[in-house]
Order: structure tokens, then sequence, then C-alpha cells
């Protein structure tokens, strides 16, 4: 009997490639599902089924090729270097859809798919003209991209990837113990906020499909809209209050989700990134209020109601508005509002990008502490705690330094990519609103990067929203474990 041979190193990562070849190809496939009740759109098939089928087929292959082999673990870091080629991967087969039509160019194809599997939500495709099929599959690429590959593929095999993979992706808390039963539970809270999102929609007066596209980009904190117009075309105040509450929803971390659906109201409001969140609102909806009256000269009321939306759409990175020509529309003090509460972002663990509400709300309390520790005798050691998840915990001077690295490395490269940007003779507010959106997986654009906008700059975007999807240690230890081996 012939001894079985042991699959490990880059020969797994080749492995489970092929496994999640096999979901691109069916998540590229799905859009076909639409075709019942659009058939007059049977012709635009083709632009997925050959991408779908071959990545399915490849992917199936590699799967038969390594099948009678034993799987080993992934070495140091590979974990890394396997999410961030599977999301290269997706982003590259993703693009074919759009790219075979003739009407996208491989750059452009790429920055639409790149913005929909990382929630960011700017686009070169105008929804106009589209048909459905293609506005579903923008969809479903924030639907998947929302939570995550790794999510997906758990939930429906198994955990035997390991919790590495799982953090490597950008999720940072379990629901549970067991990753298998977190993963499902994740899916489960994801797809109920959606059902209800859509369910709101069509009772607040929205078309069935237009309720679809909208409850899974407001949950995802994706913003692909059916509209040129966004929400605004709607014209409702029911539709975006609905609309606010899902980007919430979609915003806030997925162990705070448990508390919430559990009725742990009082936890609920002891996490640091609630209050947080609660408190930038409190203060950035009135004052912004008063600006936006005195710029338009609207009434108190209609001032209010499109803050609230805007800022609520910035601070959870969805992307969403209900005002035409949003940038020239409000008052500079609003765009500085948004832009500050594009870099903040959402919640740790969420749908959102940005740095993460935890990230600042660590940085304002280790400033105190810092001040707090000037003040006091030398060899006084005081620990320090942040509230999180309803408890208290320990916040280490390596955490801390961690956390500073973090915020720093992001500011970099967004003033790195702001200058790319504006290279090309756009002012410092547009390019760093533009690259802001990107880097934070926003979707809010100043028209920069649409459609027929230099390669670079798109380039550069498509870089950003890389980057702001999966953070930048993970891509940093996934791109240098492949030139060293450790």
């Amino acid at each position: 009997m012939s001894e079985v041979k042991l699959l490990k190193g880059y020969r797994l990562i080749i492995f489970y490639l092929g496994v999640f070849m096999m979901l691109i190809g069916g998540i590229i496939l799905l859009p076909l599902l639409v075709l019942p009740f659009y058939p007059n759109e049977l012709d635009m098939a083709k632009f997925f089924i050959l991408p779908g089928t071959l990545s399915i087929v490849f992917g199936y292959v590699i799967q038969f090729y390594f099948q009678h082999m034993k799987k080993g673990s992934l070495e140091k870091y590979q974990d890394a270097t396997l999410v961030v080629f599977i999301w290269i991967i997706a982003i590259i087969i993703g693009s074919l859809p759009f790219f075979l039509t003739g009407n996208y160019t491989f750059i452009e194809s790429l920055f639409e798919v790149t913005s929909g599997f990382s929630t960011t939500g700017l686009s070169v495709v105008d929804v106009n003209t589209v048909g459905h099929i293609f506005l579903i599959y923008r969809t479903i690429l924030l639907f998947f991209g929302g939570l995550g590959f790794v999510i997906i593929i758990t939930s429906a095999i198994s955990d035997k990837m390991g919790m590495r993979l799982y953090f490597a992706e950008g999720h940072n808390d379990k629901l549970l113990p067991n990753l298998l039963k977190s993963a499902r539970l994740m899916l489960s809270i994801y797809a109920f906020y959606i059902v209800a999102g859509i369910v709101a929609y069509v009772f607040a007066g929205m078309p069935v499909f237009d309720a679809i596209n909208h409850a899974i980009a407001s949950v995802s904190t994706g913003g692909f809209s059916t509209k040129t117009s966004s929400i605004g075309y709607y014209q409702s105040i029911p539709i975006e209050i609905i609309t606010m509450i899902l980007m919430l929803l979609g915003g806030t971390n997925f162990i705070m989700h448990l508390k919430l659906l559990t009725g742990k109201w009082k936890t609920l409001f002891k996490h640091n990134e609630i209050r947080f969140v609660l408190i930038a609102l409190a203060i950035g909806i009135p004052w912004l209020t008063v600006m936006t009256k005195q710029y338009s000269n609207i009434g108190w009321t209609e001032s209010m109601r499109i803050v609230s939306f805007q800022l609520i759409s910035a601070i959870t990175t969805t992307g969403f508005q209900t005002v035409p020509n949003f940038i020239t529309a409000i008052p500079q003090s609003f765009i500085t509002g948004v832009i500050i509460c594009m870099i903040i972002g959402g919640g740790y663990g969420s749908t959102a990008g940005g740095i993460k509400q935890y990230r600042i709300a660590l940085a304002f309390k280790a400033t105190y502490w810092n001040i707090q520790s000037q003040m006091t005798h030398k060899n006084v050691i005081q620990p320090h705690y942040i509230d999180k998840y309803g408890q208290r915990y320990l916040v280490t001077d390596k955490a801390i330094s961690a956390n500073y690295s973090f915020i720093f490395i992001y500011f970099v490269v967004l003033m790195t990519g702001t200058m790319i940007i504006q290279s090309f003779g756009y002012n410092f507010q547009d390019a760093l609103f533009e690259f802001a959106s990107s880097l934070s997986t926003v979707g809010l654009s100043t028209g920069i990067t649409g459609k027929g906008a230099h390669p670079v700059i798109l380039l550069t975007s498509i870089f950003g929203m890389f980057l702001g999807r999966l953070e930048f240690y993970v891509i940093y230890i996934g791109l240098v474990a492949i030139f060293k081996k450790h």
C-alpha cells in the first residue's frame, strides 16, 4: 500500500484556491436567475456563462488533481497569502462579465468588481442603460463581499481551514466558540436583516427589484443603487429612514447584533463603538444642520433630514445619497464633516470600512491616558481598560502602539493616493474626498472616478479599495510571505 502524500505549503494554497474558484464561478452564474423575469436580456447570459463555467471547471480540475493527498496545515503567514490571492483571483475573474460586453475597458471592469467585492459602491456603470442582470450582479458582489469569501465557504462546508484564515480576511471576533457555528450565525443575521429590509422597502412603496438591490446594498454598506440619483430618487422619508436603520446595522459589529437580537440592551450601550457613534452623530447632526440651513436657506426639518442621512451614510461607509450633485449642493463644512466620517468608518468586525470606530475611540482614550500619566507620580502604574462587548478589557501598551501604527499607515496611504489623483489637475479637497471614499470603501464621489477616468486614477482607487477591504497588515504579510519563506 503506497503512502499517502501530504499536501502542504504552496501546493495546499493552490488546492484551497481551487475551492474558492468554484465558489467564484457560482457567484458569476447567480445573476442568470433573473432571466425568467427579464427574458429580453437572454442574450446577455453568455457574458456570465463563459467565465462562470470556466472558473468552476478549472477549480474542479485543481480539486481532482489533489484529491488523493492528505491535507496538511498552512505554514506561517501563508493564510494571509491565500486570502490575498483569493481576492485577487475573485476580482479578475469577476470582472470578465463586464469586460466581455465590450462596453468597458479591462481596468474599468476591474474597478467595478473591486468596488463591489470591497462594498465600496463607486461605479463606472450607467444604471439607466445597463441590463437588470448586471444590476443584480453588482448587488451579488456586495452580498458576498460584505461577509467575505471565508465566511461563505466556511458556513457552507466546514471550519477545517482554521481560525487563521478567518482572521486573515479581517474578521476579528467570533460570535460563538465554534467557527462553523459562528459563520452560519453571521450569515443568518446578515440574511435576516436583508429580508426584513426588502419587506420594509416594498411596504414603503419601492418596487421589488429595487428593494432587493437596496436592502443588500444597505446591509453590506456597499451603496450600489439601481438609480442614478440613489435613494434621493424616491423622495420618500420612510425609505430614507429604513435605509438609515439598515446602514447602521451594517456598520455595527456582528457580536453586537447578537446582543441586540437577544435583548441585551444594557450590554449594547456599554460597547465603546456604540457610544462613540451616538456621540459623533449627536454632535455632528445639529452642527451641520445649522451650517446647511445657513448655506442653502432651506427649512430646519429638511436640513436635518439631509444631514442625518448623509452623515450616517458616510460613517457606515455605505455611500448612498439623497441630494443631487451632492458635493456642490452642500457647504464646505459639511464636506469636511463627511470626509471625517468616511475616514472614521464603521464598527470593528462589521461590513463597513474606514479606520474603524474602535481604533479611533482607543486613540482618544490612549491620548487621555498619556496626559493623565504625565500628571501622576512616575512610580504609579495605572492599568487601562476599555469597554468592549459590554465588558471591560485590559488595554496593553503593545495594543496602543499597534493602534497608532495602523492609524499612521492609513494616513500615509490616504495622502499618497490623494497626491496621485491631485497630480491629474484636481484640487486637494476633491482628490482627498475621492481617495478617502475609495480607501474607506464608502462610494461617495466628486465625479473623478466615473467611466472614462484616467486608468492611473482608476488603478489608484482599485488599490485603495483593496487595501481598505482587507486592511494593510494582511496584504503586507501576504505579499512578503510570497517572496520570503519564514
